[in-house]
């Protein structure tokens, strides 16, 4: 048998798996909290829909011990891949007091937590890639060997915090991946009228980096990219821009009708190209995944996200004592 595009990649059967299973725990997460947000029982969601592909195949290519991630609030796939829990995201749409990333005080989707070294993320889109540009100079004076991985959508490369943060990465030869998550659509923008340039890696050479546009509805094509966006960094070479396409399936978020400016057929031929499909059609091909091993996954993630489910929803609040807690000195 012809080796295998994983295998090519030093990707073992167990890695390729696991990256399944990590998709396929974002896809079920993600679906059970619309039933919740629709239920009344948790207030937002803003998915990761259709771009779990993306996020867990670069997170993959990352060293999980070393490196920081500073995700946007879509990257459920990368937050899990670097240990985030079921239990903890729900806890975290619940808004309750154990909730990791910030004890139910900010909205779902602005994940932080600093055991797992994913730094918090705001509201206000990009302000994370100055950070990430920060964490890597903080690693290099520190005489580190880390790296760190920062996402965004395409219409928030568009802010002057992806400008200064690129501009200062490269000037500086930080090891910084600015990974753009090409959804193409800014909320309800569509990119023709965001961007004017064919590709956001386009972009790469005005700031004097390398960019790459490559298919994020394929974990193992962003896999390498990432990887070698890493390994560049590592080698003092500097940061990379990647452009990973994929589509956003849902509408923005639980609180957008997408029926407004997206044609139905259009989001109809996506979910036909869904990743999480076309990556298990991958896996059977190449005789690492079985009907019979797919359903014992489905089973165990079913069983996990109801075990998280109902915990995170009989878990406690915060007190409300606690409100001003964080916010002035104590």
């Amino acid at each position: 048998m012809a080796e295998n595009r994983h295998q090519a990649l030093g990707l073992t059967d167990e890695n390729v798996l696991e990256m399944f299973e990590t998709m396929l725990l974002a896809r079920r997460i993600d679906e059970r909290m619309w039933l919740l947000n629709r239920a009344g029982k948790i207030p937002f969601v803003i998915s990761c829909q259709g771009q779990e592909a993306a996020q867990v195949g670069a997170a993959f290519a990352l060293d999980r011990e070393k490196d920081y991630v500073l995700p946007y609030y879509r990257d459920m796939g990368v937050v899990l891949t670097f240990g985030m829990t079921a239990t903890e995201l729900m806890l975290s749409g619940f808004a309750k007091a154990e909730d990791p990333n910030s004890g139910g005080r900010q909205m779902p989707g602005h994940f932080g937590q600093k055991k797992n070294r994913i730094v918090t993320g705001s509201s206000p889109v990009t302000t994370q890639v100055p950070h990430a540009v920060g964490v890597a100079l903080g690693g290099r004076l520190e005489g580190k060997d880390l790296c760190t991985f920062v996402t965004f959508g395409e219409g928030s490369s568009n802010q002057g915090d992806f400008h200064e943060g690129a501009n200062y990465a490269a000037v500086h030869k930080l090891p910084v991946i600015f990974m753009c998550e090409n959804n193409k659509y800014a909320i309800s923008v569509p990119y023709e009228k965001q961007v004017a340039c064919e590709k956001i890696s386009d972009r790469a050479l005005g700031y004097g980096m390398p960019g790459i546009t490559i298919d994020g509805n394929d974990p193992l094509e962003v896999y390498a990219a990432v990887k070698e966006a890493a390994d560049r960094g590592r080698r003092g070479e500097g940061p990379t821009l990647v452009e990973a396409i994929s589509y956003r399936l849902t509408p923005h978020s639980s609180d957008d009708d997408d029926r407004a400016y997206r044609e139905r057929d259009e989001v109809a031929a996506a979910k036909a190209n869904d990743p999480i499909i076309s990556f298990a059609a991958y896996l059977k091909e190449a005789g690492v995944l079985t009907d019979e091993k797919e359903k014992e996954m489905n089973d165990k993630i079913a069983k996990e996200v109801n075990e998280a489910t109902e915990y995170a929803e009989n878990a406690p609040y915060a007190d409300a004592e606690s409100a001003m807690k964080h916010v002035y000195a104590e």
